[in-house]
């Protein structure tokens, strides 16, 4: 079992930085993945960014490449996504989420564990 609480989200004008912290706390290993989802009405809740254990693989959707960085701290089992340039369309709920699983995943059926949620608002 593992929890995850993620603190960050906020209101931010276009063009604007935040970055986004997840704390995973309970049953961990060294075998995961962490990733970052993002939710809306129009889309649903997709896959933002990820990471594994060691830090050697990540992807990124096109949208994101260049603007989003993740990265994390193994010693505090903390996920990072540092948001730079944001865009209105970043608007969205954002999930930190904990794969079990020695490689990455795509979708949120690939993710075991899930925080509750930080709303990130990006005005125009």
């Amino acid at each position: 079992q593992v929890e995850l609480v993620e603190s960050g989200g906020g209101l931010v004008q276009a063009g604007g930085s935040l970055r986004l912290s997840c704390a995973a706390s309970g049953r961990t290993f060294s075998h995961y993945a962490m990733g970052w989802f993002r939710q809306t009405p129009e889309q649903g809740r997709d896959l933002v960014a990820q990471i594994t254990w060691s830090g050697d693989r990540t992807s990124y959707t096109d949208s994101e490449k260049g603007r989003f960085t993740i990265s994390r701290d193994n010693a505090k089992n903390t996920v990072y996504l540092q948001m730079n340039s944001l865009k209105p369309e970043d608007t969205a709920v954002y999930y930190c989420a904990v794969r079990n699983r020695p490689d990455l995943g795509y979708t949120r059926y690939d993710y075991e564990y899930w925080g509750q949620g930080t709303q990130v608002t990006v005005s125009s």
